[in-house]
């Protein structure tokens, strides 16, 4: 079997196979490739048994990343929550392991990693466990009663009531206006967690080329903005990708009521899942209040060849001086240097 890469920015053919998998995501459309591709400067690939010419069959979306700090290595998707093999026959995937292994040791590559959603898409038994997270859905085929009904009592129920008593306002777009008062709120929310921001490049790329299928939902308190969400869509399921807040308006319930907006209307709209995303595996609080949600969890492992050590996060720390430092940064020189970190560690 001959296989060949392709690049999915150029070649029409990758979003034919991405429009008709039954496994193909948010993250395989070629919108997120090209904020990938224009943000952080990777090099996007798609691995495939296709000749050219021919229509694809089959497709593994990859990244290259080369880092002088982090090392040179092919990422199945670099900050994707999840990425799955567009891939059907165990043929394909014998030769498209062999691939693998043999351009991670010509190109002297640290690993290659991919993060698909089910383990019985693993292509080959050489590939090692490297990460393990919960990945919470929300089945959406039931009724709107249901779903609410579905929420946790004290936790989402009385604060989204709470919420609506308190008047806020709810806006929903891919504005400018809307990008500005998230990305207001997500420096606040990193500065919160002693976190380093992504660059705001990242979320204006993902408007740009993912529109409609990526959008702001916001609640301001006022001309407050005190929480928002940005969402991105592919078919049926709507991925919960990004959340930011004021802590000092937690107490209006704006959050819970963002998420329940984010329900009803994904409902009304046709979808039958909302992903809410990856969770580490000791993120309790976290990890409750995706359950409050009503959604179910399921264990989310990647996938490494050859076995690595798992590599240190560059976005900031909870603890000790980095965090501190970031935590105190000019929002201007914080976005500059996740800027120019976030590339290292996709």
């Amino acid at each position: 079997m001959q296989l060949s890469t392709i690049d999915p920015l150029t070649d029409t053919r990758w979003d034919d196979l991405v429009a008709s998998h039954p496994r193909a995501s948010a993250f395989h459309q070629t919108g997120w490739l090209k904020a990938l591709a224009v943000t952080y400067g990777y090099r996007t690939q798609v691995l495939t048994s296709a000749q050219p010419g021919q229509k694809l069959a089959d497709g593994i979306a990859f990244c290259e990343v080369s880092s002088w700090i982090t090392g040179r290595r092919l990422v199945s998707l670099p900050f994707s929550d999840h990425a799955e093999l567009l891939v059907d026959d165990p043929a394909s995937c014998a030769e498209m392991a062999k691939w693998m292994q043999a351009e991670c040791r010509s190109r002297k590559w640290k690993y290659v990693e991919l993060r698909p959603v089910s383990n019985d898409s693993i292509i080959d038994s050489s590939m090692v466990r490297a990460g393990s997270y919960w990945l919470h859905t929300l089945d959406l085929t039931r009724s709107i009663d249901q779903l609410f009904q579905s929420l946790h009592k004290s936790c989402i129920q009385r604060r989204i009531r709470h919420a609506e008593r308190e008047r806020l306002t709810y806006k929903r777009s891919g504005s400018d206006e809307l990008l500005d008062a998230f990305y207001e709120l997500l420096m606040i929310t990193r500065r919160r967690f002693r976190l380093l921001p992504q660059p705001r490049s990242w979320f204006q790329n993902l408007i740009a080329y993912l529109t409609p299928n990526a959008e702001i939902r916001l609640v301001c308190k006022g001309r407050n903005p005190i929480a928002a969400l940005m969402t991105l869509r592919h078919r049926g399921t709507v991925i919960y990708k990004y959340g930011c807040s004021d802590a000092r308006y937690h107490h209006t319930g704006g959050m819970p009521l963002l998420f329940w907006k984010l329900i009803e209307e994904s409902k009304t709209e046709g979808a039958n899942a909302i992903d809410f995303g990856r969770t580490d595996l000791d993120n309790d609080g976290l990890i409750r209040f995706k359950d409050s949600l009503g959604a179910s969890r399921r264990r989310l492992d990647y996938f490494r060849y050859p076995p690595s050590v798992r590599m240190p996060s560059m976005a900031g720390s909870k603890q000790g001086a980095l965090g501190r430092v970031f935590s105190v940064l000019p929002d201007a020189l914080s976005s500059r240097l996740g800027q120019l970190a976030y590339r290292h560690i996709g």
